[in-house]
């Protein structure tokens, strides 16, 4: 008897030690939340421009820089509601008469929203140039035309070449 006892341990010992290697598995999860906010961007492409009047702008009495010569931006947001883009000239001492000043946009906006596509004054404050009311993740492209009037009112020393006079205008975007 004593050869089948010498046998079965090193058998029981073999069971001990598969048992002994087997290892409990468990799993558990974790969310990931992503808070997302409206957010919109404005992105100047032409960040001047300068207009200089010819013989017949003189007798027309403006000269102005439209569809592919105004001033572009892009924007775009993540507002399922859409953004407005808007401009204004906000110099203390505006060297263009702000009334002399007019600009718009030709740029088509989406249904259901606005553009400013007649020529007006700027002002020193906010006012929409061109809006949408749908979110528009990549950029799109809005251009803005400006024209500078009564032309004769801006005076220059014929000698001295060109006299310039600027005025900076301001594009905000936001969402909607």
């Amino acid at each position: 008897m004593k050869p089948l006892i010498r046998i079965g341990i090193p058998m029981l010992a073999l069971a001990l030690v598969a048992a002994s290697g087997a290892r409990a598995a468990t799993t558990g999860t974790a969310n990931v939340t992503l808070a997302a906010t409206a957010n919109a961007m404005v992105d100047v492409l032409d960040p001047t421009i300068t207009l200089s009047p010819t013989a017949t702008d003189y007798t027309n009495d403006y000269v102005e820089a439209a569809g592919a010569s105004g001033l572009r931006v892009r924007v775009k947001t993540n507002s399922s509601t859409g953004l407005a883009l808007l401009v204004r000239c906000a110099d203390a001492v505006p060297q263009i008469t702000l009334a002399d000043l007019l600009v718009r946009t030709q740029t088509a906006s989406p249904t259901g929203s606005t553009t400013m596509g007649s020529y007006a004054a700027i002002t020193s404050s906010n006012q929409t140039l061109w809006s949408m009311t749908t979110a528009q993740q990549t950029w799109l492209t809005v251009t803005t035309d400006v024209r500078v009037q009564n032309l004769i009112n801006y005076n220059d020393a014929i000698t001295a070449g060109p006299t310039n006079y600027t005025n900076t205008l301001t594009y905000t975007v936001v969402a909607q």
